[in-house]
């Protein structure tokens, strides 16, 4: 990307070569993040039908009113 040039190559040999760290970092972050958002059905485990939730009731979280407790 940047031949010849003298002041890219002198920033990287005082800096690293920050894009390519940045973009292997993100390349990093990108596969642990496929990783983790798999679904349980890839590891083999099927949920029981009783064990399904309902539609709509999945990671939410409901506000509570000042002073409230959850039951």
């Amino acid at each position: 990307m940047f031949q010849d040039s003298p002041i890219y190559d002198r920033l990287v040999a005082e800096r690293g070569d920050v894009p390519t760290q940045a973009r292997r970092e993100a390349e990093r972050v990108s596969r642990e993040l496929e990783y983790a958002m798999r679904p349980l059905q890839s590891f083999g485990a099927v949920p029981s039908p009783e064990r399904q939730a309902a539609p709509g009731a999945g990671w939410q979280r409901t506000a509570l009113l000042p002073g409230s407790l959850p039951h």
